[in-house]
């Protein structure tokens, strides 16, 4: 490992706590990174920071050391129930990371708590958690947080317990708002105290995060760390020492590249991103069947549950593969990640840049490989990053048919495989870079061989085409069962169902093979249909309507004794509609009393 330091924490112009000093060096940090020695000192000097460094150069202690000492140099001491700190992060696995960071510096000081709030998890069991061992520390998730400000009826009155508050840090602030967080990061900011510190660190600064730091932050001092020998103008993203690879293959041969690729490297630790979750879970169960004799996890951002689990499972193996979607792309820190492999390109360049950021950090090693199309092999100069062609392995087994094979023997695994094309070329249609990534250059003959389908699945952008290239297997793909016997047995009594159904009405409504990609946006069109002609048949047509306002109106002017009984009379008369109902506007008829 090389040592990428700016002078030991001994050298800091305010002088740390002996304990906070001791903790670094257990945990094997005997000199600060240059973000951690420009940043810290800021922070104890009561000054807001706004950080931009690379991925992997070591925020978060840039932020976990300056909250100690922070706390610790408080005047009145804290209660159980009053919040000094509270660090925002926008994914789970990132908030779990950064507790277990902190409780090692927290635990020298058993006069501080610390609480994790992540979704997930039982929100009523936080409260519970909150109420009887306090948190003086929160790390939490924006969603869950907020729901938290929310729980005055059960017992928890949050925005009372956050006035203490001396220190606030959003970690990977562009990403917070990159998913959709920006309305709870503003309800959260208006509940807390203004007189408080505030940091907010991200590797890539956007005008989102622009904005935020002018509602967030006071006068912040801004903190800009480039990697060592990279020019001050550079654009450079990524750590120094990791090694960039591309790979152009066409789209029914990166499988097999993928697939010969961790064969060779069995003892390894992989990340693969995949651009959706559909295609993590096809490809994820693909893998754990193809590469034998390792370890194969899968994570995408719609687990609920399971996501903490695997992600501390993953943590600890000595070689394995994490299937992923951009969920694991910021912030997270795994041990020896050796290969960062991008089988789908993602949807920008800072994310790519985050991606690759999953590997040799700190000073450590790693390299990261992107598989592109011959279409796509300008997003290379695109990206502007130092990146080495690697050549596609000649003569690899051909695994696609074994793929088809695994859908014709469980429809789990055909119906895996029909979502992720379809949510692929979705996907594909919205890439940032439209003028490299175009989807009517896409071989969809070609793609869908690479999927392994059975039979092209219908949906609107393939509407119209013909697939001469495309080969479907001569199977009727309604007969393909499921391998478990619970979930054939449900689907068996569900196609009796609608038979019966069918039978009883005479006419068959079900439609075989209909494009299920559409169906959910076109029960909600008929419902709006459905609505909207039930609103049109009670109105009326625009004449009449015009009609009934000018009499309203001059019902309303002889309510308010703006016009005589005569006048209003005379009014109604002249209207195309004549008299009009009047009950409710102050006259009981077209003549009136008054």
């Amino acid at each position: 490992m090389e040592h990428v330091t700016e002078g030991s924490w001994e050298s800091l112009p305010v002088p740390l706590h002996p304990r906070v000093l001791g903790a670094l060096r257990e945990l094997g940090f005997p000199y600060m990174t240059p973000v951690q020695s420009a940043a810290i000192p800021l922070f104890l000097r009561n000054k807001d920071v706004a950080a931009e460094a690379v991925t992997g150069s070591g925020k978060t202690l840039a932020f976990v050391i300056p909250i100690l000492e922070i706390l610790l140099r408080r005047e009145e001491k804290l209660k159980r129930h009053q919040v000094g700190a509270i660090i925002i992060t926008p994914t789970r696995e990132l908030a779990v990371q950064i507790d277990e960071v902190l409780a090692h510096f927290t635990k020298p000081f058993p006069q501080f708590s610390q609480i994790l709030w992540i979704g997930g998890r039982n929100p009523g069991e936080d409260v519970s958690r909150f109420k009887e061992h306090g948190g003086n520390i929160i790390v939490a998730t924006p969603g869950r947080l907020e729901d938290m400000f929310r729980r005055k009826a059960e017992g928890l009155d949050l925005a009372s317990c956050v006035r203490s508050l001396d220190v606030l840090v959003l970690d990977e602030a562009d990403r917070l708002l990159d998913m959709g967080f920006e309305a709870s990061i503003n309800t959260i900011l208006e509940l807390l105290p203004k007189q408080r510190r505030t940091g907010l660190f991200s590797a890539t600064q956007t005008q989102e995060v622009e904005s935020l730091l002018r509602a967030g932050l006071r006068n912040p001092v801004r903190v800009s760390v480039k990697e060592k020998g990279a020019a001050a103008s550079s654009t450079q993203k990524t750590p120094s020492r990791l090694e960039n690879h591309y790979m152009v293959c066409k789209a029914d041969e990166k499988f097999n590249q993928l697939v010969h690729f961790l064969r060779n490297h069995k003892q390894e630790k992989h990340l693969v991103f995949f651009s959706t979750c559909a295609c993590v879970e096809y490809y994820g169960k693909a893998l754990e069947a193809l590469v034998k004799g390792v370890e194969v996890m899968c994570i995408h951002g719609k687990m609920k549950f399971k996501r903490n689990k695997i992600f501390m499972g993953f943590r600890q193996l000595q070689s394995g593969v994490l299937v992923c979607t951009d969920v694991m792309a910021r912030g997270i820190d795994i041990p020896e990640v050796n290969w960062v492999l991008q089988y789908d390109p993602p949807s920008s360049a800072s994310a790519f840049v985050h991606r690759c950021g999953r590997t040799a950090r700190i000073g450590h090693g790693g390299s990261a490989l992107v598989f592109l199309l011959p279409m796509e092999e300008a997003y290379v100069n695109f990206l502007a990053i130092n990146q080495k062609e690697m050549q596609p392995q000649k003569h690899t087994a051909d695994l696609l048919p074994k793929l088809r094979a695994l859908a014709l023997a469980d429809r789990a695994v055909f119906e895996k495989g029909m979502r992720a094309f379809v949510s692929f070329v979705q996907a594909y249609a919205k890439h940032e870079c439209s003028l490299i990534f175009r989807l009517k250059d896409l071989d969809f003959a070609a793609l869908a061989r690479g999927f392994a389908l059975l039979k092209m699945p219908r949906m609107p952008e393939l509407r119209g085409q013909q697939f001469p290239d495309f080969v479907p297997v001569d199977v009727n793909t309604d007969t393909i069962p499921f391998r478990d016997k619970i979930r054939e047995k449900q689907r068996q009594k569900l196609l009796e169902q609608r038979n019966e159904k069918t039978d009883s009405e005479g006419r068959r409504r079900f439609v075989k093979n209909k494009a299920w990609s559409k169906q959910k946006a076109k029960r909600e069109k008929k419902k709006m249909n459905e609505k909207r002609k039930r609103e049109e048949g009670s109105e009326l047509d625009d004449e009449d309507t015009e009609e009934l306002l000018k009499d309203t109106r001059l019902l309303r002017k002889f309510r308010k004794g703006r016009i005589t009984e005569e006048e209003l009379e005379k009014g109604l008369l002249t209207s195309a509609r004549g008299p009009v109902r009047t009950e409710g506007l102050g006259v009981s008829d077209a003549e009136g009393d008054g």
